[in-house]
């Protein structure tokens, strides 16, 4: 309803230019991974369509950038295709599940703006859309 008449307000075609998918899901059971494909098949449709993307792995989703950096996981495809999106793997979160090593091997930025985390508050002032996984 609109704000002040009761009709209905439909917007279509609207499109914000700038996405960031945070991606807090671990991929570790089949809900979470579908989370985790979700996030990775919207960042691969934005870069399609042209739009500017970042990907962010924090918290647990540390886990699930570890695996999928890995040839012989189901999604690496996937992943290789939206890899150069990835923004940041929160450092502190990537130690505290102990993936930091499989990070590193996979050559995989890490994101320590803000006390060792990625910072949400940059992507806001860069006018992200924040979408979370």
């Amino acid at each position: 309803m609109g704000p002040a008449t009761g009709e209905k307000v439909i917007t279509k075609g609207i499109i914000l230019p700038k996405a960031a998918f945070v991606i807090l899901a671990s991929g570790d059971s089949p809900e979470s991974l579908g989370r985790v494909v979700n996030a990775l098949m919207g960042a691969y449709e934005m870069m399609e369509s042209g739009q500017e993307v970042k990907i962010v792995f924090d918290g647990a989703g540390t886990q699930a950038a570890a695996a999928l950096s890995a040839p012989d996981h189901k999604y690496h495809d996937l992943f290789r295709l939206v890899q150069s999106k990835v923004s940041g793997i929160c450092s502190y979160c990537a130690n505290a599940f102990g993936v930091a090593p499989k990070i590193e091997q996979a050559n995989l930025p890490f994101a320590d703006d803000f006390k060792g985390h990625p910072s949400f508050k940059s992507l806001l002032e860069e006018q992200y859309q924040i979408l979370t996984f």
